[in-house]
């Protein structure tokens, strides 16, 4: 795509930009009330089953991802047009959902300013590690990618690690409004958490948040990993890397079925969202649906997004990830040469 073409993709998305104050108030009402409705179903439902309260716990755990997704637009400014507003219903929401506002809104920009950058990885995005440097590694180091990598530690031990350790502890080098703004995050969620437990004792508060962070943690890492995961994702170093390519090419469209794009916002339009992240999640679609280049965009189903577990290291000469036993014979035989041909592996000596 010429520079051209790049400007008029960026200028024709710009349109949606702006949030609507009226559509920000309604969906704000339309997923927190849910939110808390379910919760208190969830503790009344207690007397009559406990299975019935975990039920109720796990659809409120998608009212949760929905309220991420607006925490997510909040940090970038984009929920609603005045910085302040941002900021406060950012900083409610990130006590909803257990993440610090000044934080992450400072490590997601990396995210997007880097994305897809081979030389400026390791800042608010998934680790990926090429298959050069996988064979570089020491045991060790291979042993703590594959760990982390591992679906189990990813997606079972990953909310745990997010919300009692990642999000609670401010950076080393952090400014004070961002210091400032976890530790009033953190006391926020103490200070509530510590209300309910003593308003309807810890067991039946336990029954009824524990499967909701789990389950909207495990989903949130899901959503984030699969839609940058995928098998010819864009990857370049810095002197190739195009902020353009790497939105329509890096990211991905994830078709979901209705429901399930309403409970995340519209986020399966990732590449528009990183194209121009001023987009509002209720205009996403809109944004896709109305500029044709963008519809080209990888797109991936819930069938087809699972295929992204086998996806573990980026091979820059055939610009694809590939799998852990894809690259088994090249650390038996530093010679061979990995060649992907329509699915299939191939070795040969170079």
């Amino acid at each position: 795509m010429s520079k051209q073409k790049q400007a008029q993709l960026r200028n024709s998305v710009k349109a949606y930009t702006g949030a609507d104050r009226r559509a920000s108030i309604i969906q704000l009402l339309n997923t927190v009330l849910p939110f808390l409705l379910l919760w208190f179903l969830a503790y009344q439902s207690l007397a009559v089953s406990v299975w019935l309260s975990i039920a109720l716990a796990v659809i409120a755990s998608g009212f949760v991802i929905r309220i991420f997704i607006i925490f997510h637009d909040c940090t970038h400014g984009s929920f609603f047009n005045g910085s302040k507003a941002n900021r406060i219903v950012g900083t409610i929401t990130g006590i909803i959902t257990l993440f610090a506002f000044e934080k992450w809104k400072r490590s997601h920009a990396i995210h997007h300013a880097t994305s897809s950058n081979l030389d400026k990885r390791g800042t608010g995005d998934v680790w990926v590690m090429t298959v050069e440097e996988y064979k570089a590694a020491s045991f060790w180091g291979r042993l703590a990618y594959r760990l982390y990598r591992n679906p189990f530690v990813m997606f079972g031990l990953g909310p745990i690690y997010l919300f009692l350790i990642s999000n609670r502890f401010n950076r080393k080098g952090a400014r004070k409004k961002e210091r400032m703004n976890t530790y009033l995050i953190n006391a926020s969620i103490v200070l509530i958490y510590g209300l309910l437990i003593w308003a309807i004792g810890w067991q039946a508060f336990l029954i009824i948040q524990l499967p909701i962070l789990f389950i909207s943690g495990s989903l949130g890492i899901w959503l984030f990993y699969v839609q940058h995961q995928f098998e010819d994702s864009y990857f370049e170093n810095e002197d190739e890397w195009d902020y353009v390519k790497a939105a329509v090419d890096g990211s991905s469209y994830y078709k979901l079925p209705k429901v399930m794009q309403w409970l995340t916002g519209n986020i399966g339009y990732h590449h528009v969202h990183h194209l121009s992240p001023r987009v509002p999640n209720y205009r996403l679609e809109e944004a896709h649906e109305s500029t044709p280049p963008l519809q080209k965009a990888t797109t991936i189903t819930l069938r087809t997004s699972l295929q992204s577990i086998r996806f573990r290291l980026y091979d820059e000469a055939t610009k694809s990830f590939v799998s852990f036993k894809e690259v088994k014979a090249l650390l038996k035989n530093p010679k061979a040469n990995l060649k992907l041909n329509t699915g299939k592996t191939s070795f040969q000596e170079e």
